[in-house]
């Protein structure tokens, strides 16, 4: 006789469970999610794409899913954010889009609000994914016609209230065909409250279009996130990808990027800024399947205190896709004897006239440089603080606009006063 012991559910897989259930009636895309989830349990070690960040042993419990709130409450929570970046702004408010309080959308630019379930081509491993296709949540269209040229950013603007809830939302964005556009995906709540994101977005860069998309973490110091990006680069288009990392107690965000069509370009620029009882991982799997593409990605990570963070970047390269150029570098400032940062840059190529390489660096600020800005008068913190914005800086200039490069500063100079 056989016995199969069956695992036993964490207090977070159960919550999970039980959120789903209290939605009533789900799709057939949830049911299959939410079965699978199941079977598979939350990733630990043993999972290799999760082997940096054992997510069943981060994740202690899930709170209740957020309700909706009344228009009255949401159009003043929504007030109630203050930001630096200037966007025609629509507001997710504990997961949930309002586009009737959202700012009118530039000429060329299309916003609405459906209940469908987004789903992704990840074959295993797709726990985010699988998070957000289970539990829903509303999903918020965004198209940008084909040849328009959108000089207003448009921004996402993700806000919790004060309460610990489970906020889970979805994002389809199009970028059409020789259009230009810039998208900022923001998040920010509260300290003190264990409020949860999870987040999942599609974005297709349609060909011949020039996009830039940010996604900028400012979560409360108790916030857990979980978010994954879904990307299409089109033949001749352009993506820059800038994720930035400057709040929250757990923050895992996948980045699983396409360049589906020849002549295209991607870069990713990202900043992960980790203080005291944090854990931030960034994990990105890129696909070159087409001849003639081009991409490069620069990490910088900055390590306070007993903060822990990881990078985690798979380059694949078709063996169709012959002419590819393909850079990645992962840097480190690691400050404190207590903290940890772990990186695993990969490359798996099966073309043989490629261009590729990675490379990943750790360092502690070189002593001479201290030493030369206290001669002359300059503080220790001060010092201390300038060579640090030296080394995240560079990679914000490669936006290679004023206005966001000043918005990206301030958020980063904003948590230097806290942390250098």
């Amino acid at each position: 006789m056989n016995v199969v012991q069956m695992k036993k559910l964490t207090p977070a897989e159960e919550a999970l469970i039980e959120a789903f259930e209290g939605r009533g009636e789900a799709s057939a895309e949830a049911q299959a999610a939410m079965t699978r989830l199941r079977a598979t349990g939350l990733p630990t070690r043993r999972v290799e794409a999760w082997h940096y960040t054992d997510l069943r042993q981060h994740l202690k419990n899930v709170p209740p899913l957020a309700g909706r709130a009344d228009e009255g409450n949401a159009e003043t929570l929504a007030k109630s954010d203050k930001t630096a970046i200037e966007a025609a702004s629509v507001p997710v408010l504990d997961g949930h889009v309002f586009t009737e309080l959202a700012e009118d959308a530039p000429e060329g630019v299309t916003l609405s609000r459906s209940e469908r379930v987004l789903t992704s081509d990840i074959p295993n491993e797709n726990t985010i994914g699988l998070m957000g296709q289970a539990l829903g949540g509303d999903c918020l269209d965004i198209t940008v016609a084909d040849g328009a040229s959108v000089d207003t950013p448009i921004g996402i603007g993700h806000l919790a209230s004060d309460q610990a809830q489970l906020a889970t939302s979805q994002h389809d964005v199009h970028i059409g065909a020789k259009a230009s556009a810039t998208i900022i995906e923001r998040y920010t709540g509260g300290d003190g409250t264990a409020y949860q994101n999870t987040a999942v977005t599609n974005l297709s860069v349609g060909p011949g279009a020039d996009a830039k998309y940010l996604i900028v973490f400012q979560n409360g110091d108790a916030a857990t996130h979980l978010g994954q990006i879904n990307v299409s680069i089109e033949a001749d288009a352009k993506l820059t990808l800038f994720v930035v990392n400057a709040g929250g107690r757990f923050c895992r965000q996948d980045l699983n990027v396409k360049v589906a069509g020849e002549g295209s370009e991607f870069i990713l620029r990202g900043v992960n800024l980790i203080g005291d009882d944090q854990h931030i991982d960034l994990t990105m799997d890129l696909n070159h399947a087409v001849p003639h593409t081009t991409s490069e990605e620069i990490i910088r990570n900055v390590v306070v205190g007993n903060g822990k963070g990881v990078f985690q970047g798979m380059i694949r390269v078709a063996q169709i896709a012959q002419k590819t150029d393909a850079q990645m570098a992962c840097n480190t400032l690691l400050l404190s004897d207590d903290g940890d940062f772990s990186a695993k840059p990969e490359l798996e190529i099966f073309a043989d006239d490629v261009a590729c390489g990675h490379g990943a660096t750790f360092a502690d600020i070189e002593p001479s440089y201290m030493f030369y800005l206290m001669s002359r008068g300059i503080p220790e913190r001060e010092a201390r603080a300038i060579l640090i914005k030296g080394f995240v800086d560079e990679v914000v200039e490669d936006l290679d606009d004023e206005a966001l490069e000043e918005a990206m500063i301030a958020i980063i100079d904003a948590w230097l006063d806290d942390h250098a």
